[in-house]
């Protein structure tokens, strides 16, 4: 029984030996089990003719006329699959699109960056680089993200309303500037007695048609 005892005792150690060997293997890159980064972009079964444009390849022809509608010849990536209107599995199918580079898109068919580093309320408006890239769904020509000028549209969370009410009330005091974080122009208010009236009244005019803004450059609410 002891030699019995002991050979069992053998195999088992065997057994988890060669456990850990195979996925050690596995974890190291033996054996590929990686998604491609697209597929997670990519629907299962999905209509060949809706799928993201990181989902296909097409045949693209730059000599197309600008805005008139062109058929490509398109291709799906490895790992990928789609079916036809017939609901038949395909490899490659015909896209329909309009001829157009995708800088030339309308704004509702693409993201772009932000910037809080420019004067929102500037004459005149500023501008600033914005990185854009195209929605998944929509097709077009070209780079799929592109730098475009784009006028400074943020905001800092301050309330025209706020600011003009603080403005007819306490605009004396200065509590307008204040609020708008403009603290040496609402210093001098204070201490002028709102420039015995006639800065307290030009604030409010100034405020109200949106003239003076937030010190930090940004829109109003």
């Amino acid at each position: 029984m002891a030699p019995a005892g002991v050979l069992l005792w053998g195999l088992r150690r065997l057994c988890r030996v060669l456990l850990f060997l195979s996925q050690f293997y596995i974890l190291s890159g033996g054996e590929s089990t990686d998604i491609p980064p697209y597929m997670m972009k990519c629907p299962s079964n999905g209509l060949c003719s809706r799928l993201p444009a990181d989902c296909i390849e097409c045949k693209t022809n730059f000599s197309c006329v600008y805005g008139k509608p062109v058929t490509f010849d398109c291709t799906v990536k490895p790992s990928v699959t789609c079916v036809d209107q017939d609901f038949k599995s395909r490899k490659s199918f015909v896209l329909n699109m309009t001829c157009r580079f995708c800088w030339q898109l309308p704004e509702t068919d693409y993201e772009c960056s932000s910037s809080t580093s420019c004067m929102a309320v500037s004459c005149p408006r500023q501008r600033y680089t914005a990185n854009c890239t195209v929605r998944d769904h929509v097709h077009c020509l070209g780079n799929r993200t592109f730098p475009k000028m784009l006028y400074c549209n943020w905001t800092g969370g301050y309330k025209w309303s706020t600011a003009l009410a603080l403005s007819i009330t306490l605009g004396g005091f200065g509590a307008d500037r204040f609020y708008l974080g403009q603290w040496r122009e609402g210093l001098g208010k204070l201490f002028s007695f709102g420039g015995l009236g006639i800065w307290t009244l030009l604030d409010v005019l100034l405020i109200g048609v949106g003239y003076v803004g937030p010190a930090d450059g940004s829109l109003y609410i």
